[in-house]
């Protein structure tokens, strides 16, 4: 009887182990891992500042939302070689998808064509790069609206006479450049009494903005406005306004986050700030570079989220735009806690 007996326990014995191996696999086979989420890389003009920063929260609330994974890298200053050396590091990680705001278009234009030859997407966010090889813009705002919007905000101060001038950021930022060329045109049309002076330069760093709208005041006795083309520039003029004790005589404008512009729309140093729902942007940012990713195609009317329930996208322009300006006053800045 102990032979039979041993042979018919190691009989069962096998199968019995076989299965549960088996079972443990078929387990582990049925399954798989999570797929790896899409790797988005933000690249600002410059880090450190508070746009870019609520830019980045609005990514980053998206992320959770969308299941996506979202990091920003900016470069320390506004050299455009920055910029490539951070598009080229990236394209070495092999991301999925680079948005980058150009501080330079021309100058990234090689850059972005190397990383489209990788596979990797690009897109333009808050500035566009127009003619590279960038696949989608996403706009905060056209450039009819936000022009428009800051020239008629000044004069309404000014009574649409005097002289002003202008302190843009980066001289090369297409973004900028286009709210000027619409704010000179529509100045002249609309405002034929005023006389734009001078536009000058102060890439993002708002001392120097402050410290150029100082130099504009004091060379141009009669200066009654000034627009701060940029977050930078719009907290810097108000700033000068106010160091110089020229409230109520010289009335700026301009493009400010609203805490940052706060002290000043209540100080009124600053009469409105034009802007738009920067963590918003962030967020229309993210989604659009999943949709992209996923290889979905983007409709003429899109519903990005409850907050963003109609978004426009320009086939023809390969944009997407985000809405309407925002006009912050000293009324409504508490609304917005970046």
């Amino acid at each position: 009887m102990r032979g039979p007996t041993k042979t018919f326990r190691l009989v069962a014995t096998v199968p019995l182990v076989a299965a549960l191996a088996l079972g443990g696999c078929s387990d582990q086979l049925g399954s798989p891992p999570a797929p790896t989420p899409t790797r988005i890389e933000f690249v600002p003009k410059v880090r450190g500042i508070p746009y870019f920063d609520a830019m980045n929260n609005g990514g980053l609330e998206a992320a959770k939302q969308l299941g996506i994974a979202w990091h920003s890298t900016g470069p320390e200053t506004v050299d455009p070689a920055a910029q490539v050396t951070i598009l080229r590091d990236l394209i070495a990680k092999k991301v999925d998808v680079i948005v980058v705001a150009p501080n330079d278009p021309a100058a990234l234009a090689g850059v972005i064509a190397e990383a489209r030859a990788k596979g990797i997407h690009v897109l333009t966010s808050d500035t566009d790069a127009p003619g590279t090889q960038r696949e989608v813009f996403v706009n905060q705002a056209s450039a009819q609206g936000i022009g428009t919007a800051l020239v008629d905000a000044l004069m309404a101060k000014t009574g649409g006479t005097g002289q002003y001038a202008i302190v843009s950021c980066g001289p090369a930022a297409a973004n900028l450049n286009s709210w000027i060329a619409v704010q000179k045109d529509y100045a002249a049309t609309h405002y034929p009494k005023a006389e734009l002076v001078d536009t000058v330069y102060a890439g993002e760093d708002e001392e120097a903005a402050t410290a150029m709208a100082k130099q504009l005041m004091a060379g141009h006795p009669g200066l009654t406005g000034l627009i701060g083309e940029c977050t930078t520039s719009a907290p810097g003029v108000a700033k000068a306004v106010d160091d110089e004790q020229k409230i109520g005589r010289v009335f700026t404008v301009g493009v400010g986050t609203p805490q940052a512009i706060k002290p000043f729309l209540l100080k009124g140093s600053c009469s409105q700030s034009v802007l738009w729902n920067v963590e918003s942007l962030g967020y229309l940012t993210a989604w659009t570079a999943k949709q992209v990713a996923d290889g979905k195609p983007l409709s003429p009317v899109n519903k990005v989220s409850l907050e963003l329930p109609a978004v426009k996208y320009d086939a023809a322009a390969k944009t997407v735009l985000l809405g309407d300006p925002l006009l912050i006053t000293a009324d409504n800045v508490d609304q917005f806690k970046y």
